[in-house]
């Protein structure tokens, strides 16, 4: 993956867009916070809004919440801020930030949330990401230690004067990520830097500059020094971004994804000996891309953007690798890759320190995209039905998904027929809903009616008997009390006592 190089002249007429779009969204900043500059001016401080929030005014977006610099100290910041606002808190005082929160008259009175961190020129030890935080003296250096170009772009407040040293707008209007100092430099002294490259690759949408490609291909090892939890936020970002796929190849084409996500480059492998058919790797590129195409406005079944939807777009055949086999006549295999793939799922997010929940439903997920296959060729009677719907639970409509976007074919004739028997199977689904609780299926009798039937005390014969009515209602359907109880007495007279 390449590249615009840093040398490029911008488009003239690009820059004149970008600083029009800027000066209507700055127009509009929050008049809470040019108030805060005045206070700090009158402090005889600087105080400069950078980061995020002037990108994305270029980018004709608004931020929520807003990051400042300022040439005070942590002590004086909070002094001023504790004046300012309706609200402070220091829990990032020993870095130098002090947040606050003001109510506004913007957005229709929506609180102000700022974050204020004094001027930083740090050092970094070699072995560890955590830096020895030294305070700077001018806006100028706090720019400098900042991770890509587009970032490093300031407005002075109260004055609203534009600062931009190391040609931000310029890239920005080229849509290039390019490192304020040497590339190298930049990642030896925060790794992580080179994962957050990978996300504004897909949250932005830019390409990232060869010298900074070049230097995470060098030392992509470097990642390994950074918690997990970093890497797994930074990923995360990524794959909640409109587009993902930017990003997650710049992860495997510099090597970061080998240390932070092997199994994904581990999917470049072919799927015949005889090199006629797309990699899994592709594959599952597309399906996250298919899978985002399905997901749904917040009051639909799978409000995007979906995580573990996501994440088991991209994961679902990680399983593939450790199963390939080649048969007679040319033929490949990955008998039980569902399986293998969602135990190797779970072991990757929880290296990543996925939380559980997330951990156990794209295993899920992943364990069961296969499930619907065959569907088409042999009829399911109204007892499958009712299994696949119960055995993805609440994970269904994701599933569905899932399984829809799994479908990357390219024959026509075969991706309408799968598309046309996953049609009928929901039809199905939503027939039997109609006729049963689907999602809370329980046998006719419960736990204290098989005791009263059978004669028998708590214990685990009471859960086997539960079971196997679980069994015949799954097969059977409703049946109502007295059938229930036919059934229930049968099996218990096949019992040996």
């Amino acid at each position: 993956m390449t590249a615009t190089s840093g040398g490029d002249a911008p488009d003239q007429g690009a820059l004149l867009a970008l600083q029009r779009r800027a000066l209507g969204v700055l127009a509009g900043l929050a008049p809470e916070a040019i108030e805060l500059g005045q206070v700090f001016a009158a402090a005889g401080h600087e105080l400069a809004l950078v980061g995020g929030p002037v990108r994305d005014a270029f980018l004709g977006r608004v931020s929520a919440d807003l990051d400042f610099t300022t040439s005070a100290t942590p002590d004086e910041t909070e002094a001023l801020l504790a004046g300012w606002g309706d609200a402070h808190w220091d829990i990032g005082k020993a870095f130098g930030t002090i947040g606050a929160r003001r109510h506004g008259r913007r957005h229709g009175g929506e609180d102000v949330v700022v974050e204020v961190t004094t001027y930083r020129t740090d050092a970094y030890d070699a072995s560890s990401r955590k830096p020895a935080v030294r305070f700077g003296d001018s806006l100028e250096g706090d720019l400098s230690r900042r991770d890509f170009t587009v970032n490093s772009m300031a407005v002075r407040l109260p004055e609203l004067t534009f600062v931009d040293p190391f040609g931000g707008l310029s890239d920005l209007a080229r849509r290039v990520l390019r490192t304020p100092v040497a590339a190298r430099q930049s990642f030896d002294d925060d790794p992580l830097r080179m994962m957050r490259a990978a996300r504004f690759a897909a949250q932005l949408g830019f390409t990232v500059d060869d010298d900074a490609l070049a230097a995470i291909r060098d030392m992509h090892e470097r990642i390994s020094i950074v918690s997990a939890e970093r890497v797994r936020d930074e990923l995360t970002k990524l794959l909640l971004a409109p587009v993902p796929r930017p990003g997650l190849q710049v992860l495997v084409s510099t090597g970061l994804a080998a240390y932070v996500l092997p199994e994904l480059p581990a999917l470049q492998l072919e799927l015949d000996e005889h090199h006629r058919h797309k990699d899994v790797y592709e594959h599952s590129l597309q399906v996250v891309e298919r899978a985002i195409s399905l997901e749904t406005g917040p009051d639909g079944a799978v409000p995007g953007p979906d995580l573990v939807l996501r994440l088991a777009a991209l994961l679902h055949d990680i399983g593939k690798p450790a199963t390939r086999r080649f048969e007679a006549g040319g033929v490949v295999s990955f008998h039980h890759h569902e399986v293998v793939g969602a135990k190797l799922v779970a072991r990757r997010l929880r290296e990543l320190r996925f939380d559980k929940t997330t951990v156990q439903a794209v295993a899920r997920l992943t364990e069961l995209h296969l499930r619907f296959h065959g569907y088409g060729e042999g009829g399911w009677t109204d007892s499958a039905v009712r299994r696949y719907v119960t055995d993805a639970g609440d994970l269904l409509e994701r599933l569905h998904r899932l399984t829809r976007s799994d479908c990357t074919t390219r024959n026509r004739r075969k991706a309408d027929r799968l598309s046309a028997a996953y049609d009928d199977l929901e039809a199905r689904i939503a027939a039997l809903r109609e006729q049963e609780e689907l999602r809370s299926i329980r046998p006719d009798l419960d736990g204290a009616q098989i005791m009263a039937i059978l004669g028998i005390p708590p214990g685990p014969v009471v859960g086997q008997a539960y079971k196997h009515l679980l069994e015949v209602r799954m097969d059977r359907g409703p049946l109502g009390e007295a059938e229930a109880r036919e059934a229930l007495l049968a099996w218990w007279a096949d019992q040996p006592r």
